[in-house]
Order: C-alpha cells, then structure tokens, then sequence
C-alpha cells in the first residue's frame, strides 16, 4: 500500500469511528470510500491520495473565488495579525463596522441596518424574531400578527424557527411537534404544478393561493418569508418571471413584513448580486450567508430597513431591546475575508463577467434533455437543477431504494466531479470563477453519469 493509500485508510477509520455527517446516512458510508480532501486550488478539491476534483457544488454553495483566493488568504492573514476576534456585545470591531457600510451600500433599497450571526439557520432564526418582536412593542406594530406565511417546498435551515417554517418534509417531518404552526402556501413549482396547469397559461395560480393567504390571514401574519427566484433545496425550483414582484406587492398591500432568504442565492448565484434585483424588489428585512465570505469562513448577516430597526429604540426600562446574539457576532476574522470577498466582485467585475460564463451554462445543458430519464431541467444563472424521473411521460419519480440521484453523483467522482444530489435532483453549482473549460468537464461528467446509472436502472441493474 501507498503512503497516501495509507493515510487514507488510518484517517477513513477514524472518520467512522467519530465523525457524524451532516444529511448523511452512516450506515455503509465509510464502505463507499469517499474522498477525505485536503487541499484547494482554484476550483479544484485534492484528496489525501492526490485525485483532484472539480468542485461543482461550490463546497455547499459557498465558494465563489475558487480556493486559496490570493486575496482572501492575504485579507485572513492580515486580520490575523491584529485581532481573531473580540464581542460585539456593548462593543464595536473595525471589520464589522467596515462589512456593514458594503453590504448596506449593494443591498436592495431602503435596507439599513445590519445585524450579525453565523450561519443561514441563524439569519433566518433573527429575521423571524425582528419581525415578531416589532409588532410586539413599536408604536406602528400589532400584537395580533404573530404567524408567519410561507411557501411548501421551501428550506429557510434547520434551527427551530426555520424548520417552522420550511417545507420539505422529507427533512421537517419529524419535527412536527417542536414547531409553531404557520400559514403555508403553495410554491411555484412548475413541472410539477400542484393545480396541473403549464406555465405561462396557468396565469400563474400559485399566487392566487398566496392572495388568498394573504386577504384571510394578513390581520395575524407578521411576515412572509421567501427565497426570491429560486427555491434552492427544494429541488432548484425556479420561480416565473413576475412572480416575485408580485409577492413584494401582495405584502405592502396586506402590510405584512416580506423577508427575502437570500442565503443560498445571494453573492451572484443568479447572476444578480442580490437575487431580488432581477424584479427591482426591495424586501423589509434580507438574510444572507453562504457566499458572503467567499466560502471561507462562517459568517451571516441579517439586514433590516431603518423602520423596523427604529421599532426597537427606547429607553432602557422598556426592554425594547433586541435580546438575541452569538457569542461569534460579527467575528472579525470572517468580516475581514467578507470585505475582501466583495473588493474581489468589484475589482474583477464578477457579476458583468459572469454573463458569457451563464450562457455558456445554458446551451451545455441543452442535450441533458435529450436523456431518457431526464425530466427538466431548471436553471437560473449559476444554479441548475436536474431533475431524474423513472418515466418521462407520466413523470414517475423513481423509488427511493434505487438511491439514483446518490448513484449519479458517485459516478461523477469517478470522473473527477463532484457534485450533491437533493433527492433526485442533480444540483450543479459551480464557483463564479470557473472556466469555461471546467465547466465543459463538469457538465460532460454529469451527463455521462446520468445516463451510465439510469440506463442501468432501465435494465434493472442497479
């Protein structure tokens, strides 16, 4: 054996012997030897034995940069050598105070206000509580709105409030009888459209649901949360042109706050900074994460217009205060990298350059429906998803136990991809800053993967 071989099977053991993976069923895991990677270049992962990959899905839709971005490492070791990290509580840091101006000046207008965490989950969890915690104490509030609207198939992370009001029940189910209860709506999820109606003829009937929400429960509701364009764990459902818009003015007619989840498609995955300027949607309060270090370290953010963030002035005796926080606000670490993320997206112009990357994305996933199993392909700027079907014609999905979407991306490793399916769903997101010759050899990858495992499963070999 190998030294490398060696190290990959001591450090295989320990991995089974102690770690527990996220989303991941144990059972059998380690027996399908998946790469222990060890280091990044570009957009590029290498494994322990030195098997270079690409990282087509932007190591959980974060990277943007590629790995060991000369000016996010340069930005990390800087920071490093003042300060790693020191509260927020009561306290200021220079990155913070710096990382809030930026993202306040490329935000949608009219947010203006700042509030730090950790992760999604946790964006999400602090945009849920603004929003009941306003109504119940600022002099434009109401006590009665204390429910929260949301779309099925959605995914807002998996803290207790996002879970509450998530969609997928695949992950919430079990959870049932932790959650508060919730107005759920239903999603625009056209290839499979809940009232079997096709798009644009439907008159898009999905938002008369959410109408109809609105106008029945609007005197309890909060706020509505959404993730603007594109449902991302739902399956990459794309939303239709003017739906989104749409929402922002069911909610300022209704007086409901809107909260945009911008987590997964902020920083430049639609081919927008923001994914709400594609319908010039300005939401009350935006949460954000994922990309906004670079997929370098943890950091989110929680943005708010001035009007909420002034539902929560007072004097101290009022305990108007906003009690939530985590012992990492606004670390200054991550704050750092983030501020040279965003230098990045300015001085390379990423967003402007992306466009010949989006097109090109488009016409290499053309043939993907020419496959037998393919069902449809969606696609907004960066993030696509494709999903399998045992049957086209009645859009059978196949069974879970054939684990098809598992089975295509391991035959994806075997061709130097890699990749992470949602069910079915085969999700490509790549960096912004792949070439357009990685993109070549991820999609050519993944349609061969695609077709090699379900023309197996056509023959009942799997």
């Amino acid at each position: 054996m190998t030294e490398c071989g060696q190290e990959y099977k001591d450090l295989a053991e320990v991995d089974g012997k102690y770690l527990w993976h996220p989303f991941t069923q144990m059972r059998g895991y380690v027996d399908e030897k998946p790469p222990i990677i060890e280091q990044g270049e570009g957009c590029i992962l290498i494994d322990v034995d030195g098997n270079r990959y690409i990282d087509a899905v932007s190591s959980l839709w974060t990277n943007i940069h590629g790995h060991r971005k000369e000016a996010l490492d340069r930005a990390l070791v800087d920071q490093v050598g003042k300060l790693a990290h020191s509260t927020l509580l009561g306290l200021s840091g220079v990155p913070a105070i710096r990382l809030a101006k930026s993202l306040i000046e490329i935000a949608p207008e009219g947010l203006t206000r700042v509030f730090y965490s950790d992760s999604g989950s946790t964006a999400v969890e602090i945009a849920l509580k603004i929003a009941f915690q306003y109504h119940r104490q600022a002099p434009g509030g109401d006590p009665n709105k204390q429910k929260f609207i949301h779309l099925s198939n959605a995914y807002h992370g998996d803290t207790i409030g996002s879970v509450s009001v998530g969609g997928i029940d695949l992950f919430h189910s079990m959870y049932k009888e932790l959650l508060f209860k919730t107005i759920k709506v239903t999603s625009p999820y056209c290839y499979r459209c809940a009232f079997e109606k096709s798009y644009p003829s439907c008159g898009m009937e999905c938002l008369s649901d959410m109408e109809d929400a609105m106008a029945k429960h609007h005197h309890e509701a909060a706020a509505l949360i959404v993730e603007p364009i594109v449902q991302g764990a739902g399956g990459i459902l794309v939303q239709p042109p003017g739906y989104l818009k749409r929402v922002r003015e069911l909610c300022t007619r209704f007086g409901v706050f809107m909260i945009a989840d911008e987590v997964a498609v902020g920083f430049g995955r639609t081919g927008k900074m923001f994914a709400c300027q594609h319908e010039g949607v300005s939401p009350d309060i935006m949460a954000v994460a994922k990309g906004i270090t670079g997929g370098y370290l943890p950091l989110a953010a929680t943005l708010a217009s001035e009007k909420i963030y002034e539902g929560f002035l007072g004097e101290y005796e009022e305990f108007k205060t906003f009690f939530h926080g985590h012992t990492y606000t606004g670390n200054a670490l991550a704050c750092a990298v983030a501020i040279a993320n965003l230098e990045v997206f300015e001085k390379e112009r990423t967003i402007e350059n992306l466009q010949a990357k989006i097109a090109h994305f488009t016409k290499k996933l053309e043939p993907f429906t020419s496959l037998a199993h393919v069902g449809d392909v969606r696609q907004c700027g960066f993030m696509v998803g494709i999903e399998l079907v045992a049957n086209r014609e009645t859009k059978e999905p196949f069974t879970p136990e054939k684990r098809t979407g598992h089975r295509v991306i391991t035959e994806a490793r075997k061709r130097g991809v890699i990749i992470r399916p949602l069910g079915d769903v085969v999700v490509l997101m790549p960096p912004l800053a792949i070439s357009l010759q990685e993109m070549d050899q991820i999609c050519d990858a993944t349609y061969e993967s695609i077709r090699v495992i379900t023309e197996a499963a056509d023959y009942g070999r799997l």
